[in-house]
């Protein structure tokens, strides 16, 4: 496998805007997903909505490509960006890390792109970690990832990704949104509309389960931190 890692990233976020640019311990927070992400050792680019993203990411020395700013979801920006990259299929996979996990472990990267290589029938790689409290399983917040995991294995196939509270008292996976793609598996996913199960629990990935695609998931030890408002922003700084 020859992998490229993409973030995606736009300004214009629901909850925190101007996240991007927003300071952590000095450095703007896309700035710190990307050193994190070169630190994995993979070719890393960053596919940005916005100019204010492209000028901060080749100032530090990093590649960006501006992207259209109506994309609808981070996938497609991805796609974008690829196709811009690479319009000649250099990279048969792409590892989407999101722009708003400012200090994940570069490990998470080559988790996805070790789980596409040593695994045939994986259209899609993604990851899980344990829930990190029991409440997380009635969170509708936390999304849970059922999968065929035999005991012992560090890796499995997904079955179906829920919001919904799951039925029994055994511990759950708790979903990490990062993803690994094949090339084709990725244009096949943003070629097709939203599914029904996706419309329903507001999950991109029950799209991919729909269309027959296979999804496995490695296991990880802690879901990393995930900037999404101004609480997790501060706790970001104080880990910084």
């Amino acid at each position: 496998m020859t992998p490229l890692i993409l973030i995606p990233t736009r300004m214009s976020a629901t909850r925190l805007p101007g996240k991007p640019l927003a300071d952590i311990g000095g450095k703007p927070m896309v700035i710190r997903a990307w050193e994190q992400a070169v630190l994995s050792g993979l070719p890393v680019a960053v596919a940005a909505g916005d100019q204010e993203i492209v000028d901060v990411i080749q100032a530090a020395g990093g590649r960006a490509v501006l992207t259209d700013p109506a994309l609808p979801s981070g996938s497609d920006r991805v796609l974008a960006a690829l196709e811009t990259l690479d319009p000649d299929g250099e990279y048969d996979s792409v590892i989407n890390l999101q722009g708003d996990m400012p200090l994940a472990d570069p490990g998470i990267a080559t988790a996805c792109a070790a789980l596409l290589h040593g695994e045939p029938g994986c259209d899609i790689a993604t990851l899980v970690a344990p829930e990190a409290d029991v409440s997380d399983r009635s969170n509708v917040d936390v999304v849970k990832a059922v999968l065929a995991l035999a005991d012992g294995h560090k890796h499995g196939r997904a079955l179906y990704f829920t919001r919904s509270t799951l039925y029994g008292d055994a511990p759950v996976w708790r979903h990490i949104g990062v993803y690994g793609y094949r090339r084709e598996a990725l244009k096949r996913f943003c070629a097709a509309p939203p599914s029904p199960l996706e419309q329903r629990e507001k999950l991109e990935q029950l799209r991919a389960l729909e269309l027959g695609l296979s999804i496995w998931a490695a296991v990880i030890e802690e879901a990393p931190i995930s900037v999404d408002n101004p609480a997790d922003l501060e706790a970001a700084r104080k880990l910084a």
